[in-house]
């Protein structure tokens, strides 16, 4: 077992802090399932200012977060477009399907990103023979695309077309602060493209759980009730909304740590012998790099015998996330580790 472990799977490994864990535990309490947790309802108050919204819903996890919002935009049958490499589509077991009864209609582009071109294409003619294109899904930052960032002005063309046409439009922004970050663009601005955005609290803001979905209060309402049918309302969660507080309060500026840390592997990662990655792809805390010729799972072995932590994605393919689990002298340790895996192994 290797003395030191770097973890770079997720930015979802992340503990609290003992700053947060102080204020979870000085959180006051009540019962949100009876609507009356006051550290619950400063968060969701909280929310709404931040991204310009008039209401907000805390929920435990992103996927809640998305799938009620689904649920609140949609009745079944009716058809979702999203890019092919969505979460939603990816990553939430089929939830679309079974819990709202929608299709998907797919766009595809680089990264994770599409056009209005792309929009206009795939929304369906107004005809019985056909599922009823209901809502568009953008995913800022997109986590397949290697956390690429949307440039604002596509956000505002892709939104519009869809608009123009009848959609709704959601944003998952489950790492949205970071798109922030990186840009200097505020939540609200984001916002205001959507009539409904999710985001987690639990990845690069380092809380343990939760996320939130903010809205129009009609949606929002749909939204909580849903939660509760979907099994996701708590009690006296508002432990769980203290930790999301201080990560708002404290951990937002710090995003920019991860993003350099992650400028600064890629950099090395793509110096090594046989690695395809391209430096100017790492916008934020995510590294996505290719090794042509070499099987994912065994490269992903051999930097977990030596106690670097990543995650294989496809073939020869792996992901790397930097998060607040690891400082700069953990990344000057993950570079002298995967580099030196890297250089020796045998070509393709």
């Amino acid at each position: 077992m290797p003395e030191r472990i770097i973890d770079l799977r997720s930015d979802t490994v992340t503990q609290p802090t003992q700053a947060m864990r102080d204020a979870m535990m000085q959180a006051p309490l009540g019962d949100d399932v009876l609507g009356d947790d006051p550290t619950v309802l400063e968060l969701q108050a909280r929310c709404a200012k931040i991204f310009g919204k008039q209401a907000a819903c805390f929920v435990p996890s992103g996927s809640m977060a998305n799938q009620a919002a689904i649920r609140a935009h949609t009745v079944p049958g009716d058809e979702i477009l999203a890019h092919e490499s969505s979460h939603i589509y990816q990553y939430e077991s089929g939830a679309p399907a079974a819990i709202s009864g929608c299709m998907f209609a797919f766009m595809h582009g680089e990264r994770g990103l599409f056009t209005a071109d792309d929009v206009r294409r795939a929304i369906r003619p107004q005809d019985h023979h056909f599922p009823r294109s209901r809502l568009l899904v953008v995913e800022n930052t997109q986590n397949r695309g290697g956390g690429a960032v949307w440039p604002i002005e596509q956000i505002r063309e892709v939104t519009a077309e869809a608009k123009s046409h009848g959609l709704r439009c959601h944003l998952d922004g489950a790492r949205l602060w970071n798109a922030c970050a990186a840009t200097g663009i505020q939540p609200d601005e984001w916002a205001s493209h959507f009539d409904t955005v999710s985001t987690c609290f639990s990845k690069g803001l380092g809380a343990p759980v939760g996320s939130i979905v903010v809205g129009d209060e009609d949606t929002i309402h749909r939204i909580a009730r849903i939660r509760k049918m979907l099994g996701g309302a708590m009690r006296q969660s508002g432990l769980l909304a203290a930790a999301a507080l201080h990560a708002i309060d404290h951990h937002r500026d710090r995003l920019e740590d991860d993003h350099r840390r992650a400028a600064r592997l890629a950099q090395a990662l793509a110096e090594c012998p046989g690695v395809v990655l391209d430096t100017r792809s790492v916008e934020t805390n995510i590294i996505m790099f290719d090794v042509p010729g070499q099987d994912e799972n065994v490269l992903q072995n051999e930097f977990d015998s030596r106690g670097i932590r990543v995650f294989s994605i496809g073939p020869s393919r792996i992901r790397a996330v930097v998060s607040l689990a690891v400082d700069d002298s953990d990344i000057d340790h993950a570079i002298d580790v995967m580099v030196s895996v890297l250089s020796n192994l045998q070509p393709a």
